[in-house]
């Protein structure tokens, strides 16, 4: 079949820009500087350790010592002794046997979930779950069973009334646009009385959650037990970049044998590696600096409510500013822009329809002439609300 310059098997990529213009949910990508005058609040550098001088030193001397890449597969030449070192802190760290590091927390949680799960098993997941974590479940072929989130009666009446043996249900400990975590202790209950296995993203947990950071599973009273399934990253907390499963000997045995996202992907760079360690380290000499973070988003949470505006309480990093329309929500993004403040925007499909907001994530080495710079912009901010949700309103009529 032939085709026009018109007329392509791609052209209906243009008309779907546009509805998604209409809409409010267009996206750009936008570099910014390496010596960017901005406050960082849309990042995820939630200790404030990525410029740490011993995490770049580390990360330095990893390139000196094994180059810039880590040559090939874990199961090939991808594991380096830092690999190994790391692996054994992160273990230590959590308070479980063992764990395995993947190339990002995303492949992490495709590896672990499609391991553990297949034809004739069944997932039951919150229905704020993070995009990896769903990706995962639907590609493992299992029967995917969304419950309202935390609601552990919901997921007791799937894994009771359910004909399939095995059973995973899996969760967020700390969700990450809302901040709240997740009822762990009465989720593992429930698994526990049905057989089935609790596997929880710690993404925004681990080095924030819990005792010296050792995160919400941890703060449960679940770490190293044989029915919980940990998966964390190492580029939130930890400043660096790649992801980590943490469980018994037995589980990442298994993941070498079966987790495709780790055997078919080169192994995370030693530099990453380096500089998760170092981080790791540095939060086990002060574990002070998890409850430091928690104590700033709790700052900007209340900050928020002084001045007029909806936000939600967070148990870690991140809150949220509710502003309800996307277009208002990108127009409050751009005006914190100008006025010297980043803050992440999130729109539907990453939240639900009506809910659009501000992610506001703190972070440890945040300064008092930071805080009281946010405040006044967060109150001009508030002030000027009205005029985000007429110019939004207007726009849908035209």
């Amino acid at each position: 079949m032939s085709t026009t310059d018109d007329h392509h098997p791609l052209s209906w990529l243009s008309e779907r820009a546009e509805q998604r213009r209409a809409a409010g949910l267009r996206r750009s990508l936008v570099p910014r500087a390496a010596d960017s005058p901005l406050i960082d609040l849309a990042g995820n550098d939630y200790l404030g350790l990525t410029r740490h001088p011993e995490v770049v030193a580390a990360a330095v001397a990893a390139v000196r010592e094994w180059g810039a890449g880590s040559t090939g597969s874990r199961l090939v030449t991808g594991t380096t002794e830092l690999h190994a070192e790391l692996e054994a802190e992160l273990a230590v760290h959590a308070g479980t046997e063992s764990a395995l590091v993947f190339s990002s927390g995303y492949l992490g949680n495709l590896g672990v979930i499609t391991a553990l799960a297949g034809r004739g098993d069944l997932i039951v997941s919150d229905s704020l779950n993070h995009a990896s974590l769903i990706d995962a479940a639907r590609l493992s072929r299992a029967r995917i069973a969304v419950t309202p989130h935390s609601d552990v009666e919901a997921v007791a009446g799937e894994l009771a009334n359910r004909t399939e043996e095995r059973a995973l249900v899996v969760v967020e400990s700390l969700f990450s646009v809302d901040g709240d975590t997740a009822p762990l202790r009465e989720l593992h209950a429930a698994c526990r009385a049905h057989g089935a296995v609790l596997v929880v993203d710690e993404a925004h947990g681990f080095g924030v959650a819990g005792p010296g950071g050792r995160g919400a599973v941890f703060d449960a009273g679940l770490a190293g037990e044989p029915d919980v399934v940990v998966a964390a990253t190492l580029s939130k907390a930890l400043a660096s970049q790649g992801g980590a499963v943490l469980g018994s000997a037995e589980l990442t045995a298994h993941l070498v044998d079966a987790a495709r996202s780790m055997i078919f992907d080169t192994g995370v760079a030693p530099a990453s590696a380096a500089a998760a360690l170092a981080a790791l380290r540095l939060v086990r000499r002060d574990p002070g600096l998890p409850e430091l973070v928690r104590k700033r988003s709790w700052e900007l949470y209340e900050l928020a409510l002084e001045v007029g505006l909806r936000a939600t309480p967070p148990s870690g990093a991140v809150t949220s500013i509710i502003l309800g329309d996307p277009e208002a929500a990108v127009a409050a993004a751009a005006f914190c822009l100008e006025r010297g403040l980043r803050v992440g925007c999130f729109r539907p499909p990453s939240v639900p329809d009506g809910l659009s907001r501000l992610r506001v994530t703190a972070r440890a080495d945040l300064s008092d002439f930071e805080t009281d710079h946010i405040r006044a912009v967060l109150r001009e901010l508030a002030a000027s609300r009205d005029s985000f949700e007429h110019r939004s309103r207007h726009r849908r009529l035209v």
